[in-house]
């Protein structure tokens, strides 16, 4: 690699030196602002009114009782309630499953697997039938 000492030797003219180094400082930002973007957590809530539906599979979670989800709340695995990747916390969903249906509240995030839409508590997932297989196909519709 040159360095400065040599480039200067070399006798390149200024703008040719100038170039160089605007090249480096450009490079060098442009390479830090992608490493940000790239590791960055949207955990930003979106914005979303009653009727607004969805579907996707939805997986069931249960083996972290007590632990505090992602609101702030404990985690109670009975409870109605499921994680979401950036629905608001406290929003209220209808979710249907193989003709049933129930009401769970958002108070978590996930699930971080890809293509699945909604973490259900096990109680919630129970409800609606989807703890035998563990994953399956619903529809989920905003109610409040």
């Amino acid at each position: 690699m040159l360095s400065l000492k040599t480039l200067k030797t070399a006798a390149w003219p200024r703008a040719a030196l100038a170039a160089v180094a605007a090249m480096l400082v450009i490079g060098a930002t442009s390479t830090d602002a992608a490493a940000r973007s790239r590791h960055r957590h949207h955990s930003h809530s979106m914005a979303v009114s009653p009727g607004y539906t969805f579907s996707g599979v939805a997986s069931y979670y249960g083996n972290e009782a007590g632990r505090r989800t992602a609101s702030g709340q404990r985690f109670n695995q009975n409870a109605m309630t499921a994680a979401h990747r950036s629905l608001p916390f406290g929003t209220r969903l209808r979710v249907s499953h193989g003709g049933r249906s129930i009401v769970v509240t958002i108070n978590d995030r996930g699930p971080f697997i890809r293509g699945r839409v909604l973490d259900l508590s096990a109680g919630a997932a129970r409800a609606i039938g989807l703890t035998h297989s563990g994953v399956g196909r619903i529809t989920a519709e905003v109610i409040s």
